[in-house]
């Protein structure tokens, strides 16, 4: 039984799989806000309730994987993980360092995002090569795959980041709640608003999608995840899968690699 631990800077994902390496699905996720000043006592206290709630003992989680992009956290949740999950083995901590699944083929290949590779891994396996992963979070990032390598990545504001900034700078323009929507022209400031960020993000995905498959193939297949992947994708046929998980996945193929199990290669 696996625990996968995506650490993010708006929310934190957990992942519950069973089964035997190589065969491990995906059970249960739960969602929690990331809070730099949580304790490991508030981590497991959180975690426990979790699993209270949806009836699943945690003496079953004997392994854990951990991404995380919130470096104040790493040992918090290390502690939590040894406290609250005592039958669980210790911590595996998921990194460019520490993984063979993928080359990674930029400059600096230590300040790549765990995330973006963990969610790189799970598309290419999933979906081929090459491939672009799209994670739609607290930044817009592009992930490129080709030739089993990760080549890089292209990153730009997230769509709640925008919103936030638009209405923190503009005294009359009000907060809005995305919508799906059919019209490009607002009849009112909402709509207006609600058109100009969609289509807006739908634009930016088309554009940087078509500049990335002229670099790495006309053949790539563009996957998105995060939580506001579905609302993007309604509205362009260049997204061919959502895949809310993403990461979740690249984590336990991670650790079937490590287990022994099959590895994409």
């Amino acid at each position: 039984m696996l625990l996968g631990i995506d650490v993010g800077n708006t929310e934190t994902k957990l992942g519950f799989f069973t089964g035997e390496p190589g065969k491990l699905k995906l059970r249960k996720t739960w969602r929690i806000t990331t809070a730099l000043r949580r304790t490991s006592d508030e981590f497991g206290i959180a975690f426990a309730a979790l699993f209270r709630r949806a009836e699943i003992p945690t003496e079953s989680v004997r392994n854990i994987v951990i991404s995380s992009v919130v470096p104040q956290l790493d040992r918090e949740l290390a502690e939590m993980c040894r406290h609250y999950f005592a039958q669980a083995a210790e911590p595996i901590t998921f990194s460019a360092a520490t993984q063979n699944l993928l080359t990674v083929a930029t400059d600096r290949p230590k300040e790549l995002g765990s995330d973006l590779l963990a969610g790189a891994i799970a598309a290419r396996s999933r979906h081929g090569d090459p491939v672009i992963a799209i994670g739609f979070g607290t930044a817009t990032t592009f992930s490129a795959v080709a030739g089993g390598k990760y080549l890089g990545a292209a990153i730009a504001p997230g769509i709640q980041i925008s919103i936030d900034a638009l209405a923190a700078r503009t005294a009359k323009l009000p907060q809005v709640s995305l919508e799906t929507i059919d019209e490009v022209i607002g009849r009112d400031t909402v709509s207006a608003l609600q058109a100009g960020i969609v289509f807006g993000f739908v634009g930016q995905t088309e554009g940087i999608v078509a500049r990335m498959r002229r670099e790495i193939g006309e053949t790539a297949k563009v996957i998105a995840t995060g939580g506001l992947a579905d609302i993007i994708a309604k509205h362009t046929r260049t997204i061919e899968a959502v895949e809310p998980f993403l990461v979740l996945h690249g984590l336990r193929e991670y650790f079937e690699s490590r287990a022994g199990g099959p590895a994409s290669r």
